[in-house]
């Protein structure tokens, strides 16, 4: 026996909220997420695994570029070993790697270190399950009570229990020819002149080499693994350098992904932003034409624009609403079966080709989709719908508690009401904390752009002073 003593005894101090979020865990590197601490998710995540599996197998670690994301992933690998698993590690990829080759590898399971679009110096953890899906809520809290030394199991170590690691950087290529495969055969997009904005992240290497296969001019921005860069001003985020490009280039299609590419922003011809909720409703209208789109359901959340709403059931279909975070997407996508689902954001799942959102496979589907159509991008959309004026504003609450319960705040919840009351069925308000942010988000949807801006500006005041 090499070691043998209570998980008490390996526990850090810990914020007294839930260490999950809405995307698994995130803070600071250096702060929460420290060496020690993601040593100790790696072990308890191991266990988790184990219970719910049928053998004992590997899990796939993947990253992103940040300067902490090494440290995590080697930590996490140490737990990982500790607990007697395997661990094939991959290195830079897109959060939808890790996905995908827990689902078809025989790995129990996979870990992305990523804070997506967050700035460089957070970081974040994400747990994904041998089916490639988002780890449930009852594993993520059996997870938790290891690390807060609730799990009446020793932590055991010896050398007959001891996993091992390696480095797979070649499973990268399995995941790359998954997405080609779920393209159209005779797909070329030769004479297409796309502008990409990588955020010096997860996507530098795989999206440019998959556009260009398929024979498409690329321009690449931020195009170099960077840690100290990622997502500042740039990316899904921070739209203005891709479209200074596409003007310069005179692009015909522009695509920005965020820090771990499993969502995606584009930009037509015009330079004029193409959010989510433009992709839902083209894809969605391309999969109804198809018949590929049961009771022509689209899956969205509260955060999808009433002007898309609109024009999507003059088209026979329904949007079906969920809370913001794709795992409450993808919940409302299995229980109804529907086929497509996404966030405003850019985080698009496709359950034909993917259980997770993919930035660049929705880019790619989009860019086949404006070949098949035989016009700009700019032409589809003027052809789709209006979007009612939508401000959405972030007020920072670095209290925890304050955030979470926002709710709890009278003041903001009387100027709420007075807001809708004054609106009527011409807008709507939504105030929500963020998962992943210190933030709350205040969000006006009105069908007169006055209306919006003086709600969102009167609410983001009470909310100030009341709040931060």
């Amino acid at each position: 026996m090499l070691a043998s003593y209570p998980p008490h005894a390996l526990r850090c101090d810990l914020p007294a909220g839930s260490l999950f979020g809405t995307d698994g865990i995130r803070g600071k590197a250096g702060d929460l997420l420290t060496a020690p601490f993601a040593l100790q998710v790696g072990y308890w995540a191991g266990q988790v695994l184990q219970e719910t599996a049928e053998r004992r197998a590997p899990v796939i670690i993947g990253q992103d570029s940040r300067n902490s994301s090494d440290m995590l992933a080697m930590a996490i690998a140490a737990g990982l070993t500790a607990s007697g698993l395997e661990v094939w590690h991959v290195g830079l990829c897109p959060t939808p790697c890790v996905s995908h080759l827990a689902r078809t590898t025989e790995a129990i399971g996979g870990i992305m270190i990523s804070a997506s679009h967050n700035p460089p110096e957070d970081n974040g953890i994400k747990f994904f399950s041998h089916a490639g899906t988002k780890l449930l809520k009852d594993l993520s809290a059996k997870i938790e009570a290891g690390l807060r030394g609730q799990h009446p199991e020793p932590f055991q170590l010896s050398h007959q229990n001891c996993g091992s690691y390696q480095h797979q950087k070649e499973l990268t290529q399995q995941y790359r020819d998954a997405v080609f495969a779920t393209l159209p055969r005779d797909l070329s997009l030769s004479g297409l002149k796309v502008v990409l904005d990588l955020a010096w992240g997860a996507s530098v290497h795989l999206a440019p080499e998959l556009f260009q296969a398929l024979g498409a001019e690329v321009i690449a921005l931020h195009h170099q693994p960077d840690g100290s860069k990622i997502n500042v001003n740039c990316g899904s985020t921070h739209i203005d350098q891709l479209q200074a490009a596409m003007q310069y280039h005179q692009a015909d299609l522009g695509f920005a992904f965020d820090g771990d590419a499993d969502r995606v922003i584009a930009v037509d011809n015009q330079g004029r932003v193409v959010d989510g909720d433009y992709t839902l409703y083209l894809w969605g209208k391309q999969l109804q034409e198809a018949g590929q789109l049961p009771e022509n359901l689209i899956v969205g959340t509260v955060m999808a624009n009433l002007g898309f709403e609109r024009a999507w059931e003059k088209l026979g279909g329904q949007l079906r609403r969920t809370a913001v975070g794709d795992q409450h997407v993808q919940a409302a996508m299995w229980q109804t079966g529907a086929m497509l689902g996404g966030e405003q954001s850019g985080h698009i799942l496709c359950h034909h080709h993917s259980v997770s959102g993919d930035g660049i496979q929705t880019a790619l589907h989009l860019a086949a989709l404006i070949q098949a159509a035989g016009v700009p991008l700019s032409e589809l959309i003027d052809q789709s719908f209006q979007t009612y004026p939508q401000l959405l504003r972030n007020v920072r609450v670095e209290d925890r508690d304050r955030r979470l319960n926002w709710q709890d705040c009278d003041r903001l919840q009387t100027e709420i009401s007075k807001a809708e009351a004054a609106m009527g069925d011409r807008g709507r308000v939504l105030v929500r904390a963020s998962g992943t942010e210190p933030v709350v988000r205040v969000m006006v949807e009105a069908e007169e752009q006055y209306l919006a801006e003086y709600w969102t500006q009167h609410l983001v005041n009470v909310a100030q002073s009341n709040l931060a």
